[in-house]
């Protein structure tokens, strides 16, 4: 992928390592869960598979899933994890703990906003889908500033992942997600004055003897 231009942020963002709610297709949002043993595994497998790369920084949200993740490459690399709050999941409100299923059956309404992607409804108590991708654009927009002309790694989110992808490629907010996530796939962009470029999506050759996948 090349030297990185001066003024251009190189970033490699993963997605946290499985939990048992991941497992269960069970909405996270910001309940802080942590990995199961396979999650763990997922980690090791990443950072094994990124250790050929030399980061100026790792970042994680600061959910026990994605530092726990982080904190397997950080230990390879011997850099600390830096914790940033913006890089948290969306805040799914009142589906947090539930099943898509059960949302459905329990909150209809609320469902068809969701199936829906209504970029302006906040689940009650939650967090609208615009206003987190302004969250999440906000703070990539802020390490690239800080970390122009450098390659950094950030462990987040599938729905931050989510977000990044729309914005590297001209996707809107409103259509539905056709692209996988896959938990600890290494997915690499570049962001700088023209713009932000996606150069490689779910690489997750590394996790082929580990059981993967599991949405939100």
């Amino acid at each position: 992928m090349g030297d990185v231009p001066a003024g251009t942020l190189r970033l490699c963002l993963i997605r946290h390592g499985e939990t048992d709610w991941n497992a269960e297709k069970r909405i996270q949002g910001h309940t802080d869960v942590p990995l199961n043993a396979t999650g763990r595994a997922q980690a090791l497998a990443m950072a094994f598979n990124a250790a050929h790369q030399r980061f100026a920084a790792i970042y994680s949200s600061d959910l026990a899933r994605a530092r726990e993740t982080a904190q397997a490459l950080a230990a390879r690399e011997d850099e600390p994890v830096l914790p940033v709050p913006a890089l948290r999941e969306r805040h799914y409100g009142l589906f947090q703990g539930l099943t898509a299923a059960e949302a459905a059956v329990r909150h209809p309404e609320a469902y068809a906003h969701y199936l829906a992607r209504d970029p302006d409804y906040a689940f009650d108590t939650g967090e609208s889908l615009r206003v987190f991708a302004a969250r999440v654009t906000a703070c990539i927009d802020g390490l690239a500033r800080r970390h122009a002309g450098q390659t950094v790694a950030a462990v987040s989110h599938s729905g931050v992942l989510d977000i990044l992808y729309r914005r590297a490629t001209g996707r809107p907010l409103s259509t539905p997600r056709d692209f996988e996530i896959p938990n600890c796939a290494l997915n690499w962009f570049r962001i700088g004055a023209q713009g932000w470029r996606l150069e490689a999506w779910a690489d997750r050759h590394h996790l082929s003897t580990v059981l993967t996948g599991a949405p939100e």
